[in-house]
């Protein structure tokens, strides 16, 4: 046998038959994605914005977390102040009777005198802790001015209580101490708390302004009642509750006015019960039949001395 004999009876070799592979399916995130009106790159571009987003805000976190943003203001602060912006100027306006020195010593009590790193909310805080002043505004006038401006409080009477004189305002804050031999042309309101009742006092007086030049003094009573001393030298003892005092003292004002109750040597005027009055004569006084001398000028019995105001 030949050869070509053997070839011809060989089996023909066959060709692989490949099979077609499955498809793979998409996962869900995929076809989710996929259902999303947007693009693709859209998609892409929203998911490492987030991803950068996220980065970012850690990066920050840290950075607070070491004081980072303090230290870089801080140091920049403290370089604007070397190139000439520091305080080196205060401007204040607005005072009277406050201590200049005390608004300066407020305004210099700083950690940096950088005109950028100065407190300005810190020292109108400082300043409001003041009894002379209801409000400060503090602003910076670059490059080296540091601008304050003080409202003060107005005196409206001078408050006795534990032997001790104080001038207040219409709201009862005091606001500093007063000599008794240099005492202001001011209404006295005597007695604890009487302070606080100050602006209730002034509408009180509101009611019979023609009586307001005339009285003297306030006193608050139980904390619940003024009685009120004028300069005549008489006392006036309204009822409790602002609505009934309101009323006695217009009626008592009236009959004043009518009859001329003050001035006439009475002691006591009793409105404690408003649909009535109780009225206490004062002490005869006996007429000397010479008159005292003088006391020589300069001693102590010269000087103007009002015994209800010394108590």
């Amino acid at each position: 046998m030949t050869a070509a004999a053997i070839r011809r009876g060989a089996p023909a070799k066959r060709k692989p038959v490949k099979v077609a592979k499955k498809a793979k399916q998409p996962g869900l995130a995929v076809r989710m994605l996929a259902a999303l009106p947007v693009s693709s790159r859209t998609v892409e571009r929203v998911i490492t914005g987030g991803i950068v987003t996220i980065v970012a805000g850690g990066i920050v976190a840290v950075a607070l977390m070491l004081d980072v943003p303090h230290r870089v203001g801080v140091t920049i602060g403290e370089a604007v102040g070397r190139a000439g912006y520091s305080v080196k100027h205060i401007d204040i306006t607005g005072i009277d009777r406050m201590d200049r020195m005390s608004v300066y010593a407020v305004a210099l009590d700083q950690q940096s005198t950088a005109m950028t790193l100065v407190d300005l909310e810190g020292v109108r805080q400082k300043l409001l802790k003041y009894g002379w002043i209801g409000d400060a505004r503090v602003s910076r006038r670059f490059p080296d001015t540091l601008a304050i401006e003080i409202v003060e409080r107005k005196p409206a009477a001078v408050w006795q209580h534990a032997q001790q004189l104080h001038l207040v305002d219409a709201h009862g804050v005091v606001l500093e101490e007063v000599n008794l031999n240099h005492m202001p042309d001011l209404p006295l309101i005597i007695g604890p708390d009487a302070n606080v009742q100050a602006t209730a006092l002034t509408a009180l007086v509101a009611n019979a302004p023609q009586l307001k030049p005339v009285i003297d003094s306030a006193v608050w009573i139980g904390d619940r009642r003024w009685d009120l001393k004028f300069q005549s030298g008489e006392t006036l003892l309204l009822p409790e509750g602002e609505a009934a005092a309101a009323v006695a003292l217009k009626k008592f004002a009236e009959l004043d006015a009518a009859q001329r109750l003050l001035g006439r040597g009475m002691a006591r005027f009793d409105m404690r019960d408003p649909d009535q009055m109780a009225i206490l004569p004062g002490p005869r006084k006996p007429q000397p039949a010479v008159a005292p001398a003088a006391p020589p000028a300069g001693s102590a019995d010269s000087k103007p001395l009002d015994p209800a105001r010394a108590t």
